[in-house]
């Protein structure tokens, strides 16, 4: 803490991370940001401004108004760009990488919106121009005849050279990376009926009579002209349905309140949120956002935390209690003291693991990308036999059929529904668990996830809830059941250790005067040693006992047995060498955590209990649980081992705890659960991370990750359905024993369409029930 002082002078800098003053001369601790050096008082609060300084410096992250900000592309999401623009991959519109609570103007959408009216205009002329004769039965009047064509053209032309504008651009761009996509198709296909039908208005001379019928050269201006009109329409309701997948993460950025009411010397300023820091005291009034992580000082309050617990009851808070942002206070004026701010509050994590998992790959997108590194090139292939059919086998024109064909095949193959079927259920998905509780790290979490056959627990914290409390004080000699609680107690005084925070809270809550104690000395493992009221006191486990020569006896290991068959940890008080009482700590099994564990036996699940407590304390909770296999007095470098051997008997695993004990497991797992109010550890080395920390979480999550891998297989299967039966109609397979041909406008009207059901078959798991 070099360099550090509480008042600052003249020369010195304010410490952009814990506010403290330091003196730029004597601390070690600077970085250079935007141009401007800051100095901290330790490494440690350089190392988190280094990691995030805009957490700091009431910067935000970039979003869509922002002109440095980065966009990706939802299918392609390791496509990074400053900026809005296309994909050089699928040519779909980039996306901005950042999640924003700024409500979307829709500027993009309106854009396109009217795009598509002028379109509707354009083209609809053309379509009473090309199909009125036919509808009528009629010709245009011979003294019509050249004006109207030339009116068909030139609306056409617009249409295609204006509206299709996009598509030829993307189709192009496609070519420089070799990355054929969708847009590739439908530049080919229009650019060939449009050139064709201008070359046949101006040159009819140059076309053989396979292209003429009644001794005219046919001309497809209203074919171009649809199919590009209705691209568009397909466009703009994918682009509204994906709008759709993001309203969750949004709904989760809008929590924060955007201003804070701080407290300084004595006043109240109302300031923007991206100015609170740690240390600040912030006032929360009735019917307010709590701005920020931290703990009340003053104030006593309910506050609504179903945004984290999903439960509607508000929760009753006071001075030492904790606050997360983004929770409602309801009736009451709090004071908190602000800890986590910016991107460290739980509310900002939930959107960065949202906002990560709905970028993310998963390995069944691997089936996707495989398929559409041949699909382009292989719909350009049957159109070309198609063509090269129809010109020999077709009816007369035959070649005008044969572009016909040729065009409907490049129309209709729609490789986008291929691309989109698994990237926007992982949206949807991840943003349906972020709505009850449970996050995905990646897409990757949430496709192992459903796969799970074994499910591994930690046992305190996870099964049980990981705040022992005194349960019962066995006196062996004549000490008084009282003096030996007050012993006891008055060594553990001096301990962090839950039991001993147990054994305390036990004392005070009996009215039991603590004496004081000295020479404290924790023995790791084995338990306390110290000096209470001028005597040697000792207590902790049997093996501390035999270091001290002190034997046990049959009778107290009876004794000793008993208690720990009722799930308690036994502890053993000794006073001057000589063993006078047994102290017992027990934790008791989380509500509801039986049903839990009985839903996911049904699912077929092997459940297995790890602990590192001793085995007839387990045996215990796994017999009220009714879990079968257990592992007692394990180390986590055990828990860890023990999921390996399961890996390695051919089960898939996944691991649930909270402490940082279970990080070795967590991580070998296949799927590491890691339980709300854990560890910091626990959550970095976890897929999957359950806000609230209840068994049933892990039904939630497991039932969500099943829902959204049958939408992408579902997905996938309509995709590859949609394409292995249109390409062949479209080539005119049919038209041997029908006489039916698919005409390139409604080519064009099922490729759009194929984009919108995969999106909207997608946003079905909104509404999941889970």
């Amino acid at each position: 803490m070099s360099g550090c002082s509480h008042s600052a002078g003249a020369a010195e800098a304010r410490d952009p991370v814990c506010g403290m003053a330091v003196d730029p001369a004597r601390t070690p601790h600077h970085a250079d940001h935007a141009g401007h050096t800051y100095y901290f008082c330790s490494g440690r609060c350089r190392e988190r401004f280094v990691a995030a300084p805009g957490n700091f410096l009431g910067e935000r992250p970039a979003s869509a108004d922002d002109p440095g900000a980065i966009y990706t592309c939802p299918m392609h999401p390791e496509v990074r760009k400053v900026g809005p623009g296309d994909c050089p991959k699928c040519g779909m519109a980039l996306e901005p990488l950042a999640p924003s609570a700024e409500a979307d103007d829709g500027g993009e959408v309106r854009a396109l919106a009217r795009r598509f009216a002028w379109l509707v205009a354009l083209t609809l002329p053309v379509l009473v121009v090309a199909m009125g004769p036919h509808l009528v039965g009629h010709d245009w009047p011979v003294r019509w005849a050249g004006p109207i064509g030339w009116l068909e053209a030139v609306l056409a032309s617009v249409a295609v050279l204006w509206g299709g504008a996009p598509f030829f651009r993307r189709g192009w761009r496609s070519l420089r990376p070799w990355s054929p996509n969708m847009y590739t198709l439908i530049a080919l296909g229009t650019g060939v009926a449009w050139l064709y039908s201008v070359a046949a208005l101006l040159v009819p001379g140059l076309f053989p009579v396979g292209f003429r019928t009644h001794g005219r050269v046919g001309v497809y201006f209203e074919s171009a002209a649809v199919i590009v009109t209705l691209v568009t329409l397909g466009d703009l309701l994918e682009l509204r349905a994906r709008r759709r997948t993001g309203e969750a993460l949004k709904a989760l950025l809008s929590l924060a309140p955007k201003t804070a009411h701080r407290l300084e010397h004595g006043d109240e300023h109302e300031v923007p949120l991206e100015s609170v820091r740690a240390g600040d005291l912030l006032r929360v009034r009735p019917g307010e956002k709590v701005p920020v992580d931290g703990v009340a000082t003053e104030g006593e309050s309910h506050v609504d935390e179903s945004m984290l617990t999903g439960e509607p009851m508000p929760v009753a808070k006071g001075g030492g209690d904790h606050l997360t942002a983004g929770t409602v206070n309801q009736d009451g004026t709090l004071v908190l003291r602000a800890e986590k701010v910016g991107g460290e509050t739980l509310l900002a994590q939930i959107v960065a693991l949202v906002a990560q998992a709905q970028r993310s790959r998963a390995p069944l997108q691997r089936v996707a990308d495989r398929v559409a590194a041949w699909f382009v090139p292989a719909v350009v292939a049957v159109a070309l036999v198609a063509f090269a059919a129809w010109a020999v086998l077709g009816p007369e024109p035959p070649l005008a059929h044969a572009l016909i064909a040729a065009v409907s095949v490049l129309i209709i193959a729609c490789p986008c529904a291929l691309g989109l079927a698994t990237p926007i259920s992982i949206m949807v998905a991840s943003g349906r668990g972020a709505q009850v509780g449970v996050l995905f790290r990646d897409a990757a979490a949430i496709e192992a996830l459903h796969r799970v056959d074994t499910l591994v627990l930690d046992k305190t914290g996870t099964l049980t809830e990981g705040r022992p409390a005194l349960r019962e004080v066995v006196a062996l000699g004549e000490v008084p059941r009282e003096r030996l609680l007050a012993l006891a107690a008055a060594l553990e005084q001096s301990s962090e250790h839950p039991l001993a925070r147990a054994v305390v809270a036990g004392a005070q809550a009996g009215g039991v005067a603590l004496p004081a104690a000295s020479g404290f000395l924790a023995l790791t493992g084995r338990g306390v040693r110290g000096r209470v009221d001028g005597n040697d006191v000792a207590l902790g486990n049997a093996r501390l006992l035999r270091e001290l020569g002190i034997a046990l006896g049959d009778a107290v290991e009876e004794q000793a047995e008993r208690l720990r068959g009722g799930g308690a940890t036994v502890m053993f008080l000794a006073v001057d060498g000589a063993l006078v009482g047994l102290v017992a700590v027990a934790d008791r099994v989380k509500a509801g955590a039986p049903d839990a564990l009985d839903t996911v036996r049904r699912e077929g699940l092997r459940i297995v209990m790890l602990t590192g407590d001793n085995a007839t304390t387990a045996q215990a909770v796994a017999h009220e649980l009714r879990i079968d296999e257990v592992h007692a007095d394990v180390s986590p470098a055990d828990k860890a081992a023990v999921v390996e051997q399961l890996k390695r008997e051919g089960r898939r695993v996944a691991m649930a705890g909270d402490g940082i004990n279970d990080a070795p497991a967590l991580a070998a797992a296949d799927v590491g659960i890691a339980m709300g109010g854990g560890t910091d550890v626990a959550m970095e080395s976890a897929q999957v991370t359950l806000i609230r920390a209840e068994l049933s979480a892990i039904g939630r999550a497991r039932a969500l990750s099943q829902a959204a891998v049958r939408n992408i297989h579902q997905n996938l299967f309509f995709a590859f359905v949609y394409n292995a039966v249109g390409v062949p109609l479209a080539a005119g397979v049919l038209y041997p024993f029908f006489g039916v041909v698919l005409s390139p406008m409604v080519a064009a009207l099922a490729m759009s369409l194929s984009s919108v059901s995969v999106v909207s078959n997608a946003l079905r798991l909104r509404r999941v029930a889970i």
